[in-house]
């Protein structure tokens, strides 16, 4: 199996639980020393701001039975003030990357009798975030792609989305902004960790965690100015 974006963070977290577990995991990142802390797995080393390098790591990964699309990049600051450099960046690694990955590797996933891919969106995706406009655009287009092509596939083949909230890792602080809220509690990557791995096992559609983050969700929808009272709130950086 596959694991994007290992090097630190969920990915690290997903592929430690998985070697543990006896899986035979290709972990995948752009720090080769990190990767090496590994233990049991193979490292991949790649940037997938490099369409050449997709492509190149997807033929290394070559025939597998689960994907873990797990890397990504974050930004946080007004959408005026982003580079054409900035936004590129954030849709081909949030965006295309996986989609490309998945487009080279499901030739090999389908001819599996079980297979699972897993996209690690974020609840970014689905509510929107003060700041956070391209990122969380990128988001909602993997969310969306996910459920499309589970339509596409065949039933042994299943797709599912893990949506975190705040997660304790240094995803914020290399976005350029560090998390500094009491309020939601960041959670522990391991959580994540655990939740990828019942969302492979079950092949259920999608798991948020934390739990509560369907309640959010739900008011969007329901309620919008609600909603919007709260995002004003407690969204934004």
């Amino acid at each position: 199996m596959l694991v994007t974006g290992a090097s630190s963070g969920i990915g690290a977290a997903i592929a430690d639980r998985l070697t543990a577990a006896g899986a035979r995991v290709l972990a995948h990142g752009r720090d080769a020393a990190r990767l090496a802390e590994i233990d049991g797995a193979r490292a991949i080393v790649a940037d997938l701001a490099e369409p050449d390098q997709v492509r190149r790591l997807a033929a290394e990964a070559g025939d597998i039975e689960i994907l873990v699309a797990n890397a990504g990049i974050g930004y946080t600051g007004d959408f005026t003030a982003m580079t054409d450099s900035d936004i590129g960046r954030l849709l081909q690694v949030n965006l295309a990357a996986p989609i490309q990955l998945t487009h080279a590797l499901l030739p090999a996933l389908v001819r599996h009798e079980h297979a699972a891919i897993v996209y690690v969106t974020s609840i970014a995706g689905r509510m929107g975030v003060r700041g956070e406009a391209v990122y969380a655009a990128t988001k909602a287009g993997l969310d969306a792609f996910a459920e499309s092509l589970r339509f596409e596939l065949p039933r042994h083949v299943s797709v599912g989305v893990l949506v975190p909230g705040v997660v304790d890792t240094p995803f914020f602080a290399r976005r350029g902004r560090p998390y500094d809220r009491v309020r939601p509690k960041p959670v522990p990557a391991a959580v994540l960790a655990d939740a990828c791995i019942r969302l492979i096992r079950s092949g259920a559609a999608e798991v948020y965690r934390p739990n509560w983050l369907r309640a959010p969700v739900a008011i969007r929808g329901l309620a919008p100015r609600t909603y919007r009272t709260l995002a004003g709130r407690f969204g934004g950086s």
